[in-house]
């Protein structure tokens, strides 16, 4: 899957996220290897916006390949399991993270 088939994805599945509790969030996602690529994905005012740029003043970044990326939105990838193996990185608030995977991973 090309990179903006990756955000174009993530766009579809943050209009299912229930921001309705969560004030501000903002995540970088730096996915790596083919089809790698940078993007962002924010929470500001109850309301979920995904960019295909860099977020300076964001609350963390999740790192990981564009594979590993695309179980982790499906549901089939744990993200402490992910974090534990070495196919998730975080910079910044390691909280955040888990929130924003709490977010994108919530059972329907």
């Amino acid at each position: 899957m090309k990179f903006e088939e990756i955000v174009e994805l993530v766009r579809e599945k943050s209009k299912q996220i229930d921001a309705s509790k969560t004030d501000f969030l903002a995540v970088m996602v730096t996915l790596t290897g083919k089809n790698g690529g940078v993007f962002y994905v924010e929470i500001k005012d109850h309301k979920v916006n995904v960019e295909p740029y860099e977020y300076n003043d964001r609350s963390c970044e999740i790192v990981m390949t564009s594979e590993n990326f695309l179980k982790f939105i499906d549901g089939k990838l744990n993200p402490v399991a992910a974090y534990t193996l070495g196919k998730l990185k975080v910079n910044g608030d390691l909280g955040k993270a888990l929130e924003f995977s709490k977010l994108v991973n919530k059972e329907e």
